[in-house]
């Protein structure tokens, strides 16, 4: 399961999506999450949003492809980076609530895979002509923090009233995302496109290491905050596959 253009990551998504509906596995929610991110970043491209668009493209189907090879080799009973292999193996954790798999599998994606996707893409350029459209990347998970917010209330509907007095869910996914993103990722990025690639692999895995300690803490972020995720868990309405399908909707 492997794209070759961004038209061909939404068609493999889709699989991913229909399969774990059908399952059902919580697998389906960031899969969906990502879905609309594709599907947006594919609008930017179509829209000259881009300094570069057909690098765009490029580094879309780079960065989607680890997210696919994760996931296939996890099916076929083979390792995935660490950091991929605690999300879909959480996958079935009954206590982990919507927002938990989302971040566990964001923080995979964004915090290891994405990084590696922006030096794969630059391999022999000098990465700095790519800031400019790393950080229209993230302008467009901006955008969807605040669609994820209204999907995410729809599942644990006290969240629209508790979003109206505290931004505290607000910034949970805008650290995951926008920031991290924007600051460890490029940071990481650069990182490896300034060493030898006879060095890759090895900052890979020492990268990979300091990301699952990160999903660690999603995992358990200590007893209050579980204590409180366990209340959330109880009061999510709906089913693995209508919580899909809310995460999915445009």
């Amino acid at each position: 399961m492997q794209a070759t253009t961004i038209d061909e990551v939404i068609s493999f998504l889709d699989q991913i999506i229909e399969e774990n509906k059908l399952i059902p596995s919580t697998m389906g929610y960031f899969a969906a999450l990502y879905h609309k991110v594709t599907c947006k970043v594919k609008a930017g491209i179509e829209n000259d949003f881009f300094d570069d668009n057909p690098r765009m493209e490029k580094l879309d189907v780079i960065f989607a492809n680890r997210y696919l090879q994760a996931y296939t080799e996890f099916k076929n009973g083979a390792k995935p980076t660490t950091s991929w292999q605690i999300a879909f193996d959480k996958a079935d954790s009954y206590w982990l609530i919507v927002l938990q798999h989302l971040l566990l599998g964001m923080n995979a994606h964004i915090n290891l895979d994405l990084g590696i996707a922006a030096a794969e893409v630059m391999k022999g350029k000098n990465i700095e002509n790519l800031h400019d459209d790393f950080n229209k990347i993230n302008e467009i998970l901006s955008e969807l923090v605040h669609d994820v917010q209204l999907e995410l209330s729809l599942i644990w509907r006290f969240l629209a009233k508790i979003i109206k007095k505290t931004e505290k869910f607000s910034l949970i996914l805008t650290d995951f995302s926008m920031k991290l993103a924007r600051d460890g990722a490029w940071e990481y990025a650069t990182l490896l496109a300034n060493s030898p690639e006879t060095d890759w692999s090895q900052l890979i895995q020492e990268r990979d290491k300091k990301v699952t300690k990160k999903a660690n803490i999603v995992v358990d972020p200590g007893f209050l905050i579980r204590l409180l995720f366990k209340i959330i868990r109880l009061e999510e309405t709906g089913t693995i596959k209508t919580r899909i399908e809310i995460l999915e909707k445009n």
